[in-house]
């Protein structure tokens, strides 16, 4: 992929429009799946292709290809064809200058590197912590890596190839007493080597610990509470029910949502700052491009409380006459690239987690996170477990705790935000778009918020 610049240049010299861009990747992959203490899987995977896209007169032309060859300047000039006939339409995408940039990762973070049989042996390790823990029952371990080479050409001379790589692991316990069943995981990733999964026994150990200790926590009681939210919570409370909020894509085509989320309008206190940024170092969300060859920066969606910025491909900050801000991604060569989050996160000030509880005089401490859904402002999410907080103390663990709202009121009633930002990456990632799962970081330090929705008994 080295030399590619002439051939996707002659490649892009088939397609007679006002702009086309070709992508072409390599992946290497690494995964193994632990259930109980079988292996259930285990594999390295190697992916070559590519995505062609074409716009003109308003519209887009895309087509992926598995096979990089002569056929393709003939695949580029039958899409052209293809967009020519469409009707025209009044979107444009503005212009970007010719650049030219080579992005590498260490080698010392290079994962091939690493035997297959090395890695096996973390995640064997990881899980049998588990496995030899009293009370527990059966795990599912999974351990995943893959490193990844990017080479972009656009009509503008803009000619990036970019490494990348990631590294992960996840674990989770299954505990059981008689026929009362809890499980607890958690799970930790970065754009970092293999060496940065070594040591997380601390981790593994804890959930165990948590998985055997809800089975002693009673249902919550459903009602209104003071909440203080860890940073993982609070992190996907930033990632789910705001972020998406900011996405320019959707945001850029619905009226009432634009109202909603126009530039000035003022939804948190003064000390609230939401950010995305894909150039935080590490983090599971960071890229220096994206898949538009546009780079990646910091962008405030809320500033002291104020809508701030909205996320952009090229298209959708023409729409809103903004700037695009480096955050078109694609899960792979196979999909096209939409607006998505990198790294979101609430800012720190200065509060502190013992300040927070000397304020609840009955509330709740809201741990970790099981997932849930929005639908424009309104949110339901579920946690991992929480603690009844009475008069300042933890005095109880509780479980099946499910935090309701609307994003714009449950903003307002932040009262504290804490000076303990935490980011998070890990296995998985976001789904949108049916692209899932993207990789993505989130964070938050400690919130307290009053007067949440909690549904539970």
């Amino acid at each position: 992929m080295d030399d590619l610049k002439p051939f996707l240049a002659d490649v892009l010299s088939g397609a007679a429009a006002q702009y086309a861009d070709i992508r072409v990747e390599e992946s290497d992959k690494s995964h193994i799946v632990y259930r109980g203490p079988e292996l259930d899987s285990i594999g390295r995977s190697f992916e070559r292709g590519g995505c062609l896209r074409v716009f003109h007169n308003g519209n887009w032309g895309t087509a992926s290809f598995n096979q990089i060859d002569g056929k393709l300047k003939e695949l580029a000039s039958e899409v052209a064809a293809a967009v020519e006939a469409m009707p025209p339409k009044t979107e444009n995408l503005g212009t970007m200058p010719a650049a030219g940039e080579s992005v590498t990762v260490p080698e010392t973070d290079d994962p091939r590197k690493v035997s297959l049989d090395e890695k096996h042996a973390l995640i064997k390790h990881y899980n049998d912590i588990l496995l030899k823990t009293t009370g527990v029952t059966t795990t599912v371990s999974a351990y995943a890596d893959t490193f990844s080479r990017t080479s972009f050409l656009s009509f503008e001379d803009r000619f990036i190839t970019q490494e990348s790589v990631y590294t992960g692991i996840s674990c989770r316990a299954v505990a059981r007493d008689g026929t009362n069943v809890q499980d607890y995981g958690d799970s930790f990733g970065k754009t970092q080597g293999f060496a940065s999964l070594k040591n997380r026994e601390p981790m593994v150990e804890r959930i165990a610990k948590v998985a055997l200790d809800l089975l002693k926590a009673e249902p919550v009681t459903a009602g209104k509470y003071d909440v203080i939210i860890d940073p993982l919570l609070a992190g996907v409370f930033a990632h789910e029910a705001f972020g998406h909020l900011s996405e320019a894509d959707v945001l850029s085509t619905n009226e009432r949502l634009r109202e909603l989320m126009k530039v000035g309008n003022k939804y948190g206190v003064d000390e609230l700052t939401i950010v995305d940024d894909g150039t935080m170092p590490g983090e599971r969300g960071t890229f220096r491009y994206d898949d538009e060859g546009t780079a990646a920066e910091r962008t405030e969606l809320i500033r002291e409380g104020r809508i701030a910025g909205h996320l952009h491909d090229r298209q959708s900050a023409q729409r809103m006459s903004e700037k695009p801000t480096g955050n078109a991604r694609a899960i792979s060569h196979s999909f096209v690239p939409i607006v998505r989050m990198s790294n979101t996160y609430i800012e720190p000030r200065s509060a502190n987690i013992e300040d927070m509880l000397d304020s609840v005089g009955r509330g709740l401490y809201v741990c970790g996170s099981r997932g849930g859904m929005t639908e424009l402002e309104s949110f339901t999410f579920s946690s991992q477990y929480a603690w009844l907080v009475e008069h300042g103390r933890q005095t109880k663990l509780v479980r099946d705790v499910i935090l309701s709202g609307n994003v714009f009121e449950t903003l307002k009633n932040i009262e504290m935000i804490g000076d303990d930002l935490v980011m998070f990456g890990g296995l998985g990632g976001c789904g949108k778009g049916g692209q899932a799962p993207l990789p993505v970081g989130l964070g938050s330090p400690h919130l307290l918020i009053r007067n949440v929705v909690i549904g539970g008994r």
